[in-house]
């Protein structure tokens, strides 16, 4: 089995892949606390990228697109503990702690939407580390779950100030600048409704609101976009296996199709022969 998942409770899980390679693309609904035990990851964002390994502890935002390339190492399967930081346990504990994080909440800056990593902070590690023999039994009471989600929540403000303004702010997306927001974003390979929900527009009007803007579909526009990426990374000496990912598309043999019709010759072909012009087809 590729993939195994052990809960000891909804919002607390251990993550196993047994695959060398795991790739996809998130918006996740709750901060994810996540303890790295085995394995590689990188995480891209749209102006960050971040790496983590064994031991590593990190938090990803909620509301947030981002692409997660996992590796396993050395023969050893990925595996990370999870704690999901739900809105409703959040709200629950800043409804005890509300004058704390009041005035803090109310400014949140965009630095506080990147994953944040706590290296092999001591305090988070013997946190999660502590869940480990939970996982061995079918049911773990609800009260304790809280306990451990709402000891890592403390340990996260004890250790990092600016963290009220992250994990107290319960708004979603509103309405943005849709053109400014697909121009940072295109790479990451979402559905339109994802698109639609991350610029504050249902499908219906996002897709309006996009053809208004671009002349064109949303799906032409993004693998356009994604190819000339693509192109310009294969240009600057990286490899077709290594770009396909981060341009956006699901596997190898969809993105070398796709380049060789829109170019007119193959990822490996540039790479090998060195071209650099830009040719269309002509669909």
């Amino acid at each position: 089995m590729e993939h195994k998942t052990l809960y000891i409770s909804p919002d607390i899980k251990l993550s196993q892949y047994e695959a060398s390679l795991f790739k996809t693309e998130v918006v996740f609904e709750h901060h994810m606390l996540v303890w790295f035990m085995q394995g590689e990851a990188k995480i891209v964002q749209t102006d960050a990228t971040y790496s983590f390994g064994a031991g590593d502890i990190f938090l990803i935002p909620r509301n947030q697109l981002a692409t997660i390339i996992i590796n396993s190492k050395n023969g050893n399967a990925h595996k990370s503990v999870v704690m999901h930081l739900t809105t409703e346990r959040l709200k629950a504990y800043y409804a005890r702690h509300g004058a704390v994080a009041e005035n803090k909440a109310k400014v949140q800056s965009s630095k506080l939407q990147h994953v944040r990593s706590f290296s092999h902070h001591p305090l988070l590690e013997s946190c999660l580390a502590s869940l480990i023999p939970y996982f061995d039994l079918k049911d773990l009471p609800d009260n304790i779950a809280t306990l451990k989600i709402e000891e890592a929540i403390t340990i996260l403000r004890t250790i990092d100030s600016a963290m009220d303004g992250l994990l107290a702010n319960f708004a979603d997306p509103g309405k943005i600048n849709l053109a400014e927001f697909m121009e940072k974003n295109y790479m990451f390979n979402m559905s339109m409704e994802k698109f639609g929900y991350m610029t504050g527009r249902s499908l219906t009007t996002f897709k309006r609101d996009f053809k208004k803007i671009f002349d064109t579909t949303p799906q032409k526009w993004l693998t356009q976009k994604r190819l000339e990426l693509a192109h310009y990374q294969l240009a600057n000496s990286r490899k077709p296996v290594d770009v396909f990912v981060e341009a956006g598309f699901e596997n190898l043999s969809h993105f070398s199709y796709a380049f060789k019709k829109h170019f007119g010759y193959t990822p490996t072909d540039l790479t090998e022969n060195g071209k650099t012009s830009h040719h269309t087809s002509g669909n």
